[in-house]
């Protein structure tokens, strides 16, 4: 018999509609692949050849279930001088992942019936992680441009309150969290007594002038209730590599180090070495790669917001334009697998983010590989509206 917790688990639909555009492709279908969650620029040389150096040095054996001392201490460098924050190196783990390392924070903080704040839309691991560890998701909508505000939060906390998801910038909206209800936010955590799990893996996608601000970084009361999960999957297109990191109080730090012990043993140690090299080498090139995904969001929503049936809010973040499909009078599920079906355009549907009235498209694609499936699209929005 399978256990309960895993019957009520719902696969990925990012990873499940990827999936069926490969498999689409494979069998000779012209498919925009518009569904994918990740960069389309290749690992920097630099990172890939500190790899191959690990390995012609064997650097194959094992490491501290916590990752190596010289990353936790570039990555605390990092956190000082970019995000304004200071941690200790034990005050750091080393995980195979943002995912893995949210999914070991959950574990050791939350029990069940514990309740935890979840703004709607949310990223999809979110929720069925939550219902892994037993506990309760309690939905906390955004307002009518997806942004956190922190009333909106307030009216759902309640003695069962553990903790707060914020993911800002967020996946799959864009939004960013904006300084005044970070302020708000903080200012209610330690008020209520609950933790905030701060899920920053967007922090160097930014545009018109905005700045990720670290919640951690208003001050040292609400940087103990604060546990920081980053990854270098985004900023250094390294999503295969599997390697993040979280940063947060020694006695959490511990409970997690001692969970990877026997979860996972530890994080990769190639993929250790390559990140202590992403951190230590030249940073051009996520500078470049923002540039060139800002250019192709204001494309994209431009685009969106000239197809009928279709309105974009302009995303501040991310890589992600998540427009409403409410005027087409189909769900998001259907609204995608007649997409993929009918104009060879993979898309995410809203709902597996908890809001069945919007469709995700990432812009981590060509102009061209973006344009061709604006044109499917509209066709497709043309039929039928």
């Amino acid at each position: 018999m399978i256990a309960k917790r895993a019957l009520n688990l719902k696969p990925s639909e990012t990873l499940a509609i990827t999936a069926k555009a490969k498999e689409l492709k494979k069998a000779g279908v012209k498919i925009v692949n518009l569904s994918a969650g990740e960069p389309d620029f290749p690992t920097p040389e630099n990172i890939k050849n500190e790899a191959f150096k690990a390995l012609k040095e064997n650097f194959t054996y094992y490491t501290a279930a916590s990752g190596i001392p010289e990353l936790k201490i570039e990555i605390s460098k990092k956190l000082k001088e970019v995000n304004k924050v200071f941690y200790e190196p034990e005050q750091i783990c080393v995980t195979a992942g943002a995912k893995q390392g949210l999914y070991a924070v959950m574990q050791v903080i939350l029990n069940p019936g514990d309740e935890v704040l979840l703004p709607t839309p949310f990223w999809v691991s979110y929720l069925e992680q939550i219902k892994l560890c037993e506990a309760t998701p309690i939905f906390v909508p955004m307002d009518e441009k997806n942004k956190i505000k922190a009333d909106l939060i307030k009216e759902k906390i309640t003695s069962k309150t553990k903790c707060l998801i914020l993911n800002s910038p967020s996946n799959p909206a864009g939004m960013i969290c904006d300084f005044k209800e970070l302020k708000a936010i903080a200012d209610l955590a330690l008020e209520k007594d609950f933790y905030i799990i701060s899920d920053e893996v967007y922090e160097f996608f930014v545009y018109d002038g905005k700045t990720h601000i670290s919640i951690a970084s208003l001050n040292n009361e609400i940087q103990e209730k604060t546990i920081i999960i980053n990854s270098f999957s985004k900023t250094y297109s390294m999503t295969g590599w599997r390697i993040g990191y979280l940063a947060a109080s020694k006695k959490i730090v511990e409970a997690v180090s001692s969970f990877q012990s026997h979860a996972i043993g530890n994080p990769n140690s190639i993929a250790q070495k390559a990140a202590l090299e992403a951190l230590k080498g030249p940073q051009d090139f996520i500078y470049k790669m923002v540039k060139a995904f800002d250019e192709r969001r204001k494309f994209i929503v431009k685009r969106l917001n000239e197809i009928p049936g279709l309105n974009c809010v302009m995303p501040e973040g991310a890589f992600y334009a998540f427009p409403e499909i409410t005027q087409t009078k189909l769900n998001s599920i259907k609204f995608a697998e007649k997409l993929l079906e009918e104009a060879g355009v993979a898309a995410v549907p809203g709902a597996a983010f908890g809001s069945d009235s919007h469709i995700r498209f990432s812009y981590a694609a060509s102009i061209n590989e973006i344009n061709e499936g604006m044109e499917r699209l509209e066709k497709f929005c043309r039929k039928i509206c």
